[in-house]
């Protein structure tokens, strides 16, 4: 063969793979196009194809929660399952997850999620994955909800920048219920025309002068005061009262000086002694319930929804379930007002005051868990602007119409939430899901400037009784918010929530507070039980007893977590 027809051949050979090449690199263009828009289109509807298979999380929540259904099978769990393909295989602790999460740790077998009240422990297991950037690549509303400021809060430590827990915390929250108060019924305070209720004397006078009145109601003994004091519960009701009476804020069992940062076993302020002496008085004379400190938390909604409790003291949370029963069953007048009781007029009750944005507390991913971004996504779908609307709402159509580009809920759907009992069971909307992420609080608007949740002041105001309406009226307000301190009036505390500050597992400071706890839970009500001229020697028992169990080791390391968590925030 000559040469030239060689070369030819060889040209030939060189421009066949030259086109070869170029149909491939076309084609894998193509391709990449076609990946990219279907990225696009998944960043747009927050799902994505792998997403569309259906997948089992399993989620251990630290609290109780009695109105979760197996499967997700209520309105608002189907719809989330529809949008997600996610189940929620979860499992509820009601003693605060103090058992079952040092059972993880040892055996070093977790869920998925982990939703914890101070993840120290699993942390120090290296239990949890980093949410950072997780959350940086795969939750724009996250991101958009919690702000910079926010991302900022959640980082661990100054040593460690890793974000293991996620807050399940209301962001921005303008609550319209007061977080925590003197609970008195309507038919007391309007049987003693509308009485001053302003301090803890002008407390004990109205029950006192009712239960004269009236020593029993339907057949039974009428209690002046009674709380709930079933395991934890005895904490966030009957012990708080020593710190909120005094113009404190809610920071668990420390008192932080909002000048210095340093934490001191509320107990020990002695104002707070002034507190519990008016507690051992009442008892002394008969109005306080004579099974307070051995009754479960059953027993405490029962006495209350009879009718027969005057008046209590404690969180909101605490005063659903009687509430509702009062309600369901015609009761109205039974019902409770909360009012901003202090120990003395020199006091302000902080009810109002703002932790800004809490968190310590919240969900985590665990190392466990196969697919943490498709965990992420699940948590970032529960944060998006439409599934908080349905969170709050329900489904359209459904649980609220829309009258004139407004969410408007029917009377009938009302009378529903009012006076069913198991609404929130039946239905999933409420606090069933929106626990599992951040969530929008009372107050905040969303793109079209309507609320997220239905917790409005025009509504709150729609929702009333005719009694409630009367007695707030008889008082010079629309709402029971209306006799507080609002947050305006104070400022931001900068370490947040001090019980949300995890503490150390296994180290000096977390055996001194359980201790610390343990001889509080056994002197405290033996103090108040005691005939008033042994109260001082009680109570000074219960401060030695605290001296020898180290408590001032325990608030100068408490402080100094405090101090840390103001100085990495303030960054």
């Amino acid at each position: 063969m000559r040469v030239w027809e060689k070369s030819l051949q060889l040209i030939f050979i060189l421009l066949l793979l030259l086109w070869l090449v170029a149909c491939q690199n076309s084609e894998e263009s193509g391709s990449s196009e076609d990946n990219q828009t279907n990225e696009e289109s998944t960043e747009a509807n927050g799902s994505s194809s792998d997403e569309s298979d259906s997948v089992t999380l399993t989620v251990f929540d630290s609290d109780t929660n009695p109105d979760w259904v197996e499967d997700m099978d209520t309105p608002v769990g189907r719809k989330i399952k529809e949008d997600t393909g996610v189940t929620l295989d979860a499992e509820f602790d009601i003693e605060g997850g103090e058992t079952k999460i040092p059972l993880m740790t040892a055996s070093g077998d977790y869920p998925d999620l982990i939703v914890s009240k101070g993840a120290g422990q699993l942390v120090d297991a290296e239990a949890l994955v980093d949410l950072a950037p997780l959350i940086e690549e795969h939750a724009p509303n996250i991101k958009e909800m919690l702000g910079e400021d926010g991302i900022n809060r959640l980082k661990w430590s100054e040593d460690d920048p890793s974000i293991y827990v996620l807050t399940t915390s209301p962001v921005d929250d303008q609550a319209m219920t007061p977080g925590y108060g003197a609970w008195i019924q309507h038919a007391v305070v309007k049987e003693l025309e509308y009485p001053e209720i302003k301090t803890l004397d002008d407390l004990k006078n109205v029950i006192k002068e009712y239960k004269e009145l009236y020593p029993e109601f339907d057949g039974q003994p009428t209690i002046g005061l009674t709380m709930n004091t079933d395991s934890w519960r005895i904490q966030s009701s009957f012990l708080n009262s020593g710190f909120m009476m005094t113009g404190a804020s809610d920071d668990g069992e420390y008192y932080v000086d909002p000048e210095t940062y340093e934490a001191t076993l509320h107990y020990r302020r002695p104002a707070e002694k002034e507190v519990f002496q008016w507690w051992n008085e009442m008892n002394a004379e008969g109005l306080v319930d004579s099974e307070m400190f051995v009754q479960k938390s059953d027993q405490f909604d029962s006495k209350l929804s009879s009718g027969r409790v005057l008046a209590t003291i404690g969180p909101d949370y605490l005063m659903y379930n009687a509430q509702e029963a009062l309600r369901e069953n015609g009761m109205e007048e039974r019902m409770y007002g909360v009012y901003p009781v202090t120990l003395n007029e020199e006091y302000k009750n902080h009810t109002y005051q703002s932790n800004g944005l809490q968190v310590g507390w919240g969900i985590s991913i665990t190392e466990d868990c196969e697919d943490p971004v498709r965990a992420i996504k699940f948590l970032d779908y529960l944060a998006s602007e439409e599934t908080q609307i349905m969170l709050n709402w329900g489904i359209e159509g459904e649980h609220h119409e829309i009258v004139d580009g407004k969410r408007v809920i029917p009377e009938e759907e009302w009378e529903k939430r009012n006076s069913d009992q198991d609404y929130l069971k039946k239905t999933g909307i409420g606090y069933n899901f929106a626990r599992f992420a951040p969530r929008y609080g009372d107050g905040v608007l969303d793109s079209s400037g309507q609320p997220f949740t239905t917790n409005t002041r025009e509504l709150a105001i729609a929702n009333q009784t005719n009694i409630e309406k009367e007695v707030l009226e008889a008082y010079g307000v629309e709402l029971w918010q209306d006799l507080f301190p609002l947050a305006d009036e104070f400022p931001v505390k900068p370490w947040g929530a001090a019980y949300n500050i995890s503490i150390p597992a296994n180290s000096e400071l977390q055996t001194h507070n359980q201790r610390a706890l343990d001889i509080t839970k056994q002197l405290v009500p033996k103090a108040i039980l005691e005939n008033p001229n042994q109260f001082d020697a009680v109570w000074d028992e219960f401060m030695t007893s605290l001296e020898n169990a180290n408590i001032e080791k325990a608030e100068e390391e408490y402080t100094k977590l405090i101090q840390e968590k103001v100085e990495l925030w303030s960054k």
